[in-house]
């Protein structure tokens, strides 16, 4: 499973890469913590930050859990596809917003495939 765990390691990688970025853009905006409005591009920043951390408490368990019970040739692709709408999501939201829609359906339907992957997957485990 060397794949999946590098799927996760970069999924975290991306997360704190978007926090370099939230950092960036505070620097650019010349908000001074704990502020955090006041800046169109800071809060953009923000908001892909904080949306891909709650996306990643469901994500990083499920991809696991899938891993260990399901296959990973259906895990394998709904990792990459978590990866790239979250970078679709990025760039989206960091430059129109209304056009996120995309990106955030391509980490949404991931997630829910892997939690029903797990889910068919641990029940058939335990019989």
């Amino acid at each position: 499973m060397p794949i999946i765990e590098l799927i996760a390691i970069i999924a975290v990688l991306q997360y704190l890469m978007f926090g370099y970025l939230v950092g960036a853009q505070r620097r650019v905006s010349g908000l001074k913590a704990p502020q955090m409005t006041g800046h169109d591009g800071f809060e953009r920043m923000y908001r892909v930050q904080s949306n891909t951390m709650e996306c990643l408490v469901a994500f990083l368990p499920l991809l696991l859990l899938a891993a260990n019970n399901a296959s990973v040739f259906l895990v394998i692709p709904l990792g990459v596809c978590y990866l790239v709408g979250r970078t679709l999501f990025w760039r989206a939201y960091t430059t129109d917003p209304a056009t996120r829609g995309l990106g955030f359906m391509l980490t949404l339907f991931p997630i829910l495939g892997l939690a029903v992957l797990a889910a068919i997957g641990t029940i058939l485990s335990a019989f």
